[in-house]
């Protein structure tokens, strides 16, 4: 572990204020936790694992360890996957733990040095081109010219990628082969039968509807089929996941409001979200109390309607397709749908409604692909190590199509994939029901 200061000055105060010392007490250390993360397994160190940054939190918040930048690295380096929460047998709410010592130190540190800038790639790409779905449209066109005239594959030959920094080289290589243009969904979409079975928002993200637009309108298609009329309002704003991560929670308190507002007049029963990420973060914008009392009621109530779309088509009920996908498939469960979530059984479920599909499973189903949001752009070594670890797991199985209910993963196993030089389709829950509904072949949904 990392070592300990000399005990504290007596006329200081007894916590540094950076986490709830109360809530760092769950942890009973028995741990479980420390075969599920992903982290300790490639290092083995016990400060990469969850007992042991929980550990270093205590130790911090009591004002026994210092926050070196060794022992910040320790920290910075969790996915905040959350894999650790579904192994705990204490409850332990670890993502929210690490999510308050990270901004409270993202806090005083501006406190401590006003001038303190962050990186440009942070705030230019990350928090406001990622985060602003319009925006990041705009950027897409040239990309799409670039691919359609096959330059991409210039530029990766001659090597002239090597000549950016290197989060735009991540960038790139993360740069999925990007579908045709589909337009932006129309605010309201009505069911096929009439009166509808019910009325539902959909919340649209942002890389989601930038680059997997064509994943929106699956789900409508399905919804529709359903019986669901399907509300889309166009002032929704990115979930605020990015900035909430970042520690700069005003900014992300202030799309949680902007979100609330847009979906406040639509008259919905639930909000559905087909993004793992965003869906977690939705879910749990309770987290915001504590920086907006005031928005308590709203906050909490916007979080109750949130439903992922595995979870609500479960509840739903759904006739099975009738087109068969005799396919073999590998489920990847997205970490923050089985873990953040707790969804597990229902993408199967549904997929298993599909006549001819076969789910096999993979070793180490429950460990974190090493998408984790930005973090395969700001930590690429662990990122890869992580990814080339779950990769080989699926295809040792062999596999027709990769299935994941979440854009992260999927960028990030296509782009390992497009290294290795194979040619497997990534595809969402969805968009396979959708295949069976219209009754498309695997060499259809491929193009």
């Amino acid at each position: 572990m990392t070592s300990t200061s000399s005990n504290p000055d007596p006329t200081t105060p007894q916590f540094a204020g950076y986490v709830s010392h109360e809530d760092l007490l769950t942890c009973i250390h028995c741990g479980l936790c420390t075969s599920s993360c992903p982290t300790y397994l490639e290092t083995g160190n016990e400060n990469d694992g969850p007992r042991g940054r929980i550990h270093l939190m205590r130790g911090i918040e009591e004002q026994r360890i210092e926050l070196t930048e060794k022992a910040r690295r320790h920290l910075d380096l969790c996915l905040d996957c959350r894999s650790c929460e579904t192994a705990c047998p204490s409850g332990v709410q670890y993502g929210q733990l690490i999510e308050s010592f990270r901004n409270s130190d993202h806090q005083k540190q501006l406190a401590n040095d006003p001038d303190h800038k962050e990186s440009w790639f942070d705030k230019y790409i990350l928090r406001d081109l990622f985060t602003n779905r319009h925006r990041l449209e705009r950027i897409l066109w040239p990309t799409r010219l670039m691919q359609w005239l096959k330059l991409d594959r210039v530029i990766d030959a001659t090597g002239i990628v090597k000549l950016l920094p290197t989060p735009l080289q991540r960038m790139h290589r993360m740069l999925p082969k990007l579908k045709p243009y589909e337009s932006p969904l129309p605010e309201r979409i009505d069911a096929h039968e009439r009166p509808a079975r019910r009325k539902v928002g959909l919340f649209l993200g942002c890389v989601a509807d930038g680059m997997f637009r064509s994943l929106h309108w699956a789900t409508v298609r399905v919804l529709q089929e359903a019986g669901c009329d399907v509300i889309v309002p166009h002032a929704q704003s990115c979930c605020g996941a990015m900035d909430y991560h970042s520690g700069h929670t005003d900014v992300a308190l202030q799309r949680a409001r902007t979100n609330i507002e847009a979906f406040k007049t639509a008259g919905v029963e639930v909000i559905l979200v087909n993004v793992a990420g965003c869906g977690a973060m939705l879910k749990e914008y309770g987290h915001l109390t504590q920086y907006s009392a005031g928005d308590a009621d709203d906050l909490n109530q916007f979080a109750g309607q949130i439903r992922d779309i595995n979870e609500f088509l479960s509840e739903l009920n759904i006739e099975p397709p009738g087109g068969p996908l005799p396919v073999r498939a590998v489920y990847q469960d997205a970490c923050h749908l089985r873990h953040a979530q707790q969804i597990e059984s229902q993408p199967r479920e549904l997929l298993r409604k599909i006549p001819g599909l076969e789910i096999v499973s993979i070793p180490e189903a429950n460990i974190c692909c090493g998408a984790a949001g930005s973090y395969n752009l700001v930590e690429p070594d662990m990122s890869d190590r992580l990814g080339n670890r779950k990769l080989d797991h699926i295809l040792e199985q062999n596999p027709d199509v990769i299935v994941s209910a979440n854009v992260g993963c999927s960028l990030q196993l296509q782009a390992l994939l497009k290294q290795r030089k194979l040619k497997i389709p990534v595809l969402h829950p969805v968009e396979l029901i959708d295949a069976s509904q219209r009754k498309l072949s695997l060499e259809e949904l491929k193009q």
